[in-house]
This record gives C-alpha cells, structure tokens and sequence, in this order.
C-alpha cells in the first residue's frame, strides 16, 4: 500500500529530475558541437566531442584574470560576511526584549521585500561618489546587502541556544566580547557554513551589481565577461555555452559537496 502511494511521488521527482537534467544536457551538447551542428539540431548528441570550444573560450574571455576577480570578491565577501553579520545576528537575539533592537531587526527583515532596481540607481550614485567601483567596494555592497537575510537566519539559530552557557561564561570572567568569540561563535559552525555557501553561490553568480558597480574592464568577473559573445549581429553559442560551463563548474562542486548544510542550516535557523 505504501509502495503505491509513493508512485505519485516518484513520478513528481522523476519529472523534476528531467527538468533540470535537460537543460544541462543542451548546454553541454552545444558546447561540444560545431556552429553548423547547433544550427542543423540544438537536441541531437554531438557526433564529435569539439573541446577545442572550451580553448577558444578560455582565450576569448581572459577566464583566468576573470576567474582570479570572481576569486578574490566572493571569498572577501565570504570571510567577512561570516565575521560581521553573525556579530550583528548575536546583538539582536540576545536584546530583542528591548524596542531598539526589536525594531532593528523587523527593519532586517523589512528590507528583504525591496526589489532592487527601486534603489539601483542610487546605489551607483553613492558608490561613484565614494570611490568604490571596485572589487573591494562591490564586495562590500555584498556584505551589507546580505545582512537582512542572515540576520534572519543568524537570530533563530543564536534564540536556540541556551542562554546559561553565556551566564557561565561570564561567571568564569568572560567579557561579551570573549563570550561570543570563545562560546557562541563556535556552536554556530552548522549555521556559518550555511551562510558562507548561500554567499558564495550568490557572489560568485551574480550578474547585475557587478554590471553596475565595476568601471574597469579589468576588474570584470566572470558573469560579465560572459556577456562578450553578445553581439548586435548574433551570438557565438558554442563558445558561449563552453564558457558557461567552466565558469558555473566551480559552484556545481561546491554545491554537490555542501547541500546538507543548506537546506539544513536553514532550517535551524528558520524553526529553531
């Protein structure tokens, strides 16, 4: 009886799998064919496999300066992103009986519904203004974009954790400053990786702030220099899609090995 009750399921799985599997198939297909073979057929198999496709990307889009930009920005971003915002988190949690930090954190939680092309502009505007079209300043606007959602994942997981091991710390001569750093900090391992791997996925993967905020060409990231085989004539999609590959390989990795720790950091720190 169980057995046929999970068909249903099955199948729901099964046609999920397929939607995203296909995808990827035809992304990998046109990468490994010829120009005149996508145009006779984007869904048959490539007769031979063209990796020469992947060389000629390499060259085309300078994948290893952009590699090295998308490097430094998304693990500045990662890095820091853990050190500040779980400060943050931990303030909020341990005063939301108090209305500045009650406030504070609805004010979090408010800035998750602001679309962002609202305030698009102005951020270019400011961050012109201030010199930070740059890695260093576009990681930053990260990490401070960031903090409404972590802080709603930080303070659910931090309200978890039993008050009476910071109270013992403190009677052992802990400062708040220690206990954070000797007690708190480490019981939030679980939920720190999880924010590091939602950061990197989104730093590495973004297209929009880059586009916006970077001024030199040699600063470009990866999904910028994808936009090089857009042309006003046409598209080179084999060489397009090759350069999707490589460049979405890195974060394929990283999310095979750490889903676990997304989906349940998450919900540590959405139940708890």
């Amino acid at each position: 009886m169980n057995a046929r009750k999970n068909w249903p399921v099955t199948i729901l799985i099964a046609l999920g799998s397929l939607f995203i599997l296909f995808p990827l198939y035809i992304a990998i297909s046109i990468a490994l064919k010829t120009p005149e073979e996508t145009a006779a057929s984007v869904l048959s198999f490539p007769a031979v496999f063209h990796f020469e496709n992947f060389v000629k990307a390499i060259e085309v889009t300078n994948f290893f300066a952009a590699f090295k930009n998308s490097a430094f920005i998304t693990v500045l971003t990662v890095v820091f992103t853990i050190l500040t915002n779980s400060m943050v988190a931990y303030a909020i949690a341990r005063n939301l009986h108090k209305k500045f930090f009650k406030g504070l954190y609805y004010y979090f939680i408010g800035a998750l519904f602001i679309p962002f092309p609202i305030i698009m502009l102005p951020v270019v505007k400011l961050t012109s203004g201030l010199g930070m079209t740059n890695p260093g300043g576009l990681a930053f606007l990260y990490i401070v974009y960031g903090m409404a959602f972590n802080t709603f994942i930080y303070v659910g997981y931090i309200r978890s954790i039993p008050i009476e091991l910071e109270e013992a710390a403190i009677v052992d001569g802990c400062s708040t400053w220690g206990v954070f750093w000797r007690v708190i900090f480490p019981l939030l391992t679980p939920i720190n990786a999880t924010i590091a791997i939602l950061t990197c996925l989104w730093a590495w993967n973004d297209f929009m702030l880059p586009l916006i905020i970077l001024n030199d060409p040699a600063d470009s990231t990866l999904p910028l220099v994808q936009y090089i085989f857009q042309s006003e004539f046409g598209t080179d999609y084999n060489l397009a899609f090759a350069s999707y590959i490589l460049a979405l390989s890195p974060m394929v990795i990283v999310y095979i090995f750490a889903q676990r720790w997304i989906i349940g950091g998450v919900l540590r720190g959405a139940i708890k």
